[in-house]
């Protein structure tokens, strides 16, 4: 696999799902810098094009799919109690781990969040896992072999 295609794989990965960045890049061979930055520049991608568009987007989704939606299902009150005990910096934080940068953007902006406000907490969130997931990834290799 040639460079640009490790780059851009790393990339594409962490837009979808961030913990794929770190595991990736430790996995094709990239500095432990390259994985940081790549896999931070593709969360923010994704949080950014979802800050901008996600609501036109939402809008004509909702249009499409239009069916009666119940309002209070198991899984809404699930979001609405993690929203109340974490808030905003909680699920931003909460987000390269258990959601997805889609979702947990789509979220954060379900419930209100501030654009800007998402956008910091985000990218502080992008860093500290992206720091956190690929030195753990890259120091695997050396646990493993003897």
């Amino acid at each position: 696999m040639s460079g640009l295609a490790k780059y851009l794989t790393v990339y594409l990965i962490s837009m979808l799902k961030f913990v794929g960045g770190p595991t990736l890049g430790a996995a094709v061979g990239l500095t432990f810098l390259e994985t940081v930055i790549l896999t931070i520049l593709g969360m923010m991608t994704t949080v950014l094009v979802i800050s901008l568009f996600g609501h036109s987007f939402r809008e004509w989704l909702n249009r499409i799919f239009r069916r009666d939606k119940k309002l209070f299902t198991k899984r809404n009150r699930k979001f609405v109690v993690f929203w109340k005990r974490y808030g905003l910096f909680g699920v931003s934080f909460l987000t390269p781990v258990i959601f997805s940068p889609i979702l947990g953007t789509l979220l954060v902006h379900a419930f209100g969040g501030s654009t800007r406000k998402i956008l910091g907490y985000m990218l502080i969130s992008a860093v500290f896992w992206s720091f956190a997931l690929s030195k753990f990834f890259q120091f695997i290799p050396q646990i493993i072999q003897p």
